[in-house]
């Protein structure tokens, strides 16, 4: 994921989001949404097809003020760290023989951030294991639907 700029022509098989935030793209980009992506979304060979209903089910954080900043903030580093290679594509950066060490460091800064924002602790399981964090995700989808 990532921002464009408003020249941009997205085809029909880019998603796009009319006035994205630091702050969505931080909790978009995060070990739990990726966990969401990686249960709920559908695929194409082994590509996912993200869908707006992946989209529109996934229970948001309810961040305070601060959380809200610091995930802002640890999105921005994403970016920056991104920036440091601008003639690398997105599958050059997420490779994982690459080393892009600042790359990896603001990606698990963006991920703790996001957690603290669901009021996930290191004690707690989904904190640690996908499968739980995933249950967790599916509580509070539950109890959204359930209003």
């Amino acid at each position: 994921m990532g921002f464009l700029s408003s020249d941009v022509i997205a085809s029909n098989s880019l998603m796009t989001m009319q006035n994205a935030t630091l702050y969505m793209f931080g909790v978009l980009q995060s070990s739990i949404h990726m966990s969401w992506v990686r249960v709920l979304c559908g695929r194409m060979k082994s590509d996912y097809r993200y869908s707006p209903a992946l989209y529109n089910n996934f229970p948001w954080p309810t961040p305070t003020i601060h959380q809200k900043e610091k995930i802002e903030k640890t999105a921005q580093g994403i970016l920056d760290a991104r920036a440091m290679y601008p003639n690398c594509t997105l599958a050059d950066l997420y490779d994982p023989l690459s080393g892009q060490d600042k790359l990896i460091r603001a990606h698990r800064l963006n991920d703790k951030a996001v957690m603290e924002a669901y009021g996930f602790t290191k004690e707690d399981a989904a904190f640690n294991s996908e499968s739980a964090c995933v249950a967790e995700l599916m509580k509070m989808y539950q109890e959204l639907t359930s209003k």
